[in-house]
């Protein structure tokens, strides 16, 4: 059973100011079609209306932008992030100011919209995995000032997050060890930096082929963290074929977390979990992925 992940204790200071700044690049000085065409005072009430199956997420995204939109409004969340839902059932009811309704429609559909197709592709993804270890990580390959939100739609949809920026891990790739000059270089000045800082972030380094996965591994047993813990905690197999993953796992499995990358893909996750590795990340999940249809009526049944 999925176990739901309420997000409202999570909306960050930088979260709430993304959307008040969606809701003034929506708004602007007036919304004059309502303003016009409705008269003020009107009390009116509205459902959100699942258009198609699947995992809703951003519900709680949602009641917060109606709430700055008018504290005065009434939400009731019919459904929980994370659900799943079926085509037609209402997930969300407002009322209150019919102009403020309106004004907060757009914003409140785009949220649910976008988390409600990564969650739900997430979850599919996840559903395929059933009977292997693999767990799907999403990547930085998101929407400029909407990470947060996107990452929280993975976890709702089962996944597991990786980084979220560049502050809280160190991820060596191959144009760090290119530009170092060979993956030894580069794990020695990682240590070292370590050393020097005080701290055991993460660390990841991505391995093009057998060779660079022995190098790596060579120096896991030579070099440490602070707290004396080996320094490597995972390697990234990038634009490795399935079989390529299934020998890495075969010699490396067991002694170091492995994750496979690169053109990973609903169409063939499946076949990169089957190999027995630990993660598979795919920039898919936030970069490619379809929204899920909403619309908000003024009843709770599509016509």
């Amino acid at each position: 059973m999925r176990t739901h992940v309420y997000l409202r204790a999570m909306l960050t200071t930088e979260m709430l100011r993304m959307i008040d700044w969606s809701l003034q690049e929506d708004l602007g000085e007036c919304d004059h079609t309502s303003a016009s065409s409705l008269p003020e005072g009107l009390q009116r009430e509205g459902w959100i209306l699942a258009k198609e199956e699947g995992v809703v997420a951003g519900l709680e995204v949602a009641a917060e932008v109606f709430r700055r939109v008018s504290p005065e409004l009434t939400i009731e969340k019919l459904s929980q992030d994370g659900d799943r839902v079926t085509y037609g059932q209402a997930v969300f009811r407002i009322s209150g100011d019919a102009r403020r309704i309106l004004e907060g429609e757009r914003l409140a559909l785009n949220f649910i919209q976008r988390m409600s197709g990564i969650a739900s592709r997430t979850a599919d993804v996840m559903d395929s995995f059933q009977g292997t270890k693999c767990r799907v990580l999403d990547t930085r390959k998101t929407t400029p000032g909407l990470r947060a939100f996107e990452k929280w739609a993975v976890r709702l949809g089962g996944g597991t997050n990786h980084r979220m920026g560049l502050y809280d891990m160190i991820l060596i790739k191959d144009n760090h060890v290119d530009y170092a000059g060979s993956v030894e270089e580069a794990l020695n000045r990682v240590a070292k930096y370590l050393q020097e800082l005080g701290r055991d972030l993460p660390v990841e380094i991505e391995v093009r082929d057998a060779s660079e996965s022995a190098d790596a591994m060579r120096l896991q047993s030579m070099l440490c963290k602070p707290s004396g813990a080996p320094l490597i905690d995972r390697l990234l197999l990038d634009n490795h074929s399935p079989e390529e993953v299934r020998m890495q796992v075969e010699r490396w499995g067991g002694q170091i977390d492995l994750e496979a990358s690169g053109g990973i893909t609903p169409s063939n996750a499946l076949h990169y979990a089957e190999t027995g590795v630990d993660y598979v990340s795919m920039g898919w999940l936030t970069h490619s992925v379809k929204g899920m249809d909403f619309s908000l009526k003024s009843t709770d049944t599509l016509i």
